[in-house]
C-alpha cells in the first residue's frame, strides 16, 4: 500500500508545526510572533494568513472564532487547530527529512569518522 505524499512548502511546514505547538492559542499574530521567536525568521501577517487559509483548504487545520476581548476592541480572534490530516502531514515530513538526512555520508557534511 502506497502512503499518501504530503507536499508542504517551507512556510506551510513552519506554520503547521507552530499551530500544533500553540494548540488553543494559535491565531495569526501569535503564529507570526512564534515563528520569529523559534526560528528567528520575520514573516508578515498577510503571508501567515495566506498560509493558514491554504492549510485549512487542504484540511490540515480548521478555524473557529474565539471570544471577544477588550484588548482587541471587542473583536474576536480567528483561532486555528491542527486536524488529523495535518498531524499526518507533519509526521510524513519529519520521517522523510530524517530518512534523507540519515543517508548523507558524514564526509559530505564535513565530518570525519
Amino acid at each position: 500500500m502506497k502512503l499518501k505524499s504530503y507536499q508542504l512548502g517551507e512556510l506551510e511546514e513552519l506554520v503547521l508545526m507552530i499551530v500544533a505547538i500553540l494548540k488553543e492559542e494559535a491565531y495569526g499574530v501569535k503564529v507570526m510572533d512564534e515563528i520569529e521567536r523559534q526560528v528567528n525568521r520575520k514573516v508578515n501577517i498577510s503571508a501567515v494568513h495566506t498560509v493558514l487559509d491554504r492549510l485549512e483548504k487542504k484540511g490540515y487545520v480548521s478555524s473557529y472564532m474565539g471570544g471577544a476581548s477588550a484588548e482587541r476592541g471587542g473583536r474576536r480572534k480567528r483561532l486555528f487547530k491542527i486536524e488529523a490530516e495535518g498531524s499526518r502531514a507533519i509526521e510524513f515530513v519529519h520521517e522523510t527529512r530524517n530518512s534523507l538526512y540519515s543517508q548523507i555520508p558524514k564526509t559530505s557534511l564535513g565530518f570525519t569518522q
